[in-house]
């Protein structure tokens, strides 16, 4: 456009931080207990003195790609985009740049991220996303204090060794909720971290485990069978009510396709921060919403990460919910978010406001950044 100036991309900073902590958090998809939390922290500057800032996944096999994006025109987007699709090929998982160029498009444009996106919604209802595996009588008051800071929807992890154990923590927590809140289950079967090698649960076992969640009112039942068994899922989602969840891992957005166009899925989770980015998720928003499914992102990293798919949502989707990971005193805001001059919190309705400011919205904590840096 005449008359315009072209922002170029000038130089790209990457940053790996580490906060140590005590006591561990025993999260229910990992048999070791975690003693830290890492973040990756990615710096996209201009010659414009402007700066776009994202968070995610660890940037494997970025370094020496600089070079591809390093003078280009900071707003060619889906140009960024099959360059970071083709290092995903070969690589490992680089979204947090394209997190970092929609933020700066948007401190570029002078807009909120889901405004440029399309500005669908002001506000995203959150679910409170628990972590660790307690037994009945814990649960149930977890839940009570969800309830008491304003959620409206929670998810419960199963892995206690026996589904039956699983489904008694749950008859636990509605049992003392009733329905004042809406429960989802994860199931934990699509992935296993590389130290567990224990096999994911057959078509049988998730049937008979969908059953009693139909019997409990679930909303959605994730990952109850390997992310590989499309045939599998597809089966399941006919045999039981309860809707069926996944993807967060998964990896290319062919994939999303065929799970959404061979009927595997009632509920499509892609993470910003992980896959795609927002460049690449908005397609699967899309996508989804052509075939009358729920869109609503994973969104296990950090507060950074929250926001980035929250402004996606509230920009293009129709989420009843989105997933705010939370499950204190184990993980709670202060680790979760350490690297942000101010930690991502909800309204008193258990809702993200959208952030007026341009881009997505947030400041890193450059001072405990500094003291967490390891690489």
């Amino acid at each position: 456009m005449t008359g315009v100036k072209q922002v170029k991309i000038s130089g790209i900073e990457i940053s790996q931080h580490r906060l140590e902590f005590a006591p561990p958090f025993h999260a229910s998809w990992d048999s070791k207990p975690r003693h830290h939390w890492d973040a990756t922290i990615v710096r996209v500057h201009t010659d414009a003195g402007l700066t776009g800032i994202g968070s995610g996944d660890l940037m494997l096999g970025f370094a020496g790609h600089e070079e591809l994006f390093v003078g280009e025109d900071a707003l060619a987007i889906e140009r960024h985009y099959r360059v970071l699709s083709h290092i995903n090929f070969h690589y490992g998982r680089c979204w947090p740049l394209d997190l970092a160029l929609w933020d700066l498009a948007g401190k570029i444009t002078g807009q909120p991220v889901w405004k440029l996106l399309g500005g669908l919604a002001d506000k995203v209802r959150a679910y409170a996303s628990s972590g660790t595996l307690r037994g009945p009588a814990e649960m149930a008051e977890v839940a009570e204090r969800y309830l008491a800071q304003g959620f409206r929807a929670m998810k419960i992890r199963f892995q206690r060794g026996d589904w039956r154990d699983d489904i008694r923590a749950l008859e636990a927590v509605r049992a003392r909720v009733g329905d004042r809140l809406e429960l989802m289950v994860d199931c934990n079967q699509g992935w296993r971290l590389p130290h567990d090698t224990y096999a994911p649960w057959t078509l049988k076992d998730a049937v008979a485990v969908g059953r009693e969640l139909e019997q409990l009112g679930v909303y959605w039942m994730e990952e109850p069978l390997h992310r590989a068994d499309r045939a599998g899922m597809r089966r399941l989602r006919e045999m039981v009510d309860v809707r069926i969840a996944g993807g967060e891992m998964t990896r290319e957005l062919t994939e999303f396709r065929d799970l959404i166009v061979e009927g595997c899925l009632d509920v499509v989770q892609p993470d910003a921060a992980l896959v795609g980015g927002i460049t690449g998720l908005r397609r699967v928003a899309l996508m989804a919403q052509e075939h009358n499914l729920v869109f609503t992102p994973h969104t296990w990293t950090n507060g950074m990460g929250v926001m980035a798919n929250a402004q996606l949502v509230a920009g293009v989707a129709d989420a009843p919910y989105l997933e705010y990971p939370y499950d204190p005193p184990e993980w709670d805001l202060d680790r979760r978010d350490y690297m942000m001059a101010k930690p991502l919190s909800l309204d008193a309705e258990g809702a993200i406001p959208m952030p007026d400011a341009p881009g997505l919205g947030y400041a890193l904590d450059e001072d405990r950044l500094a003291r967490t840096r390891v690489g």
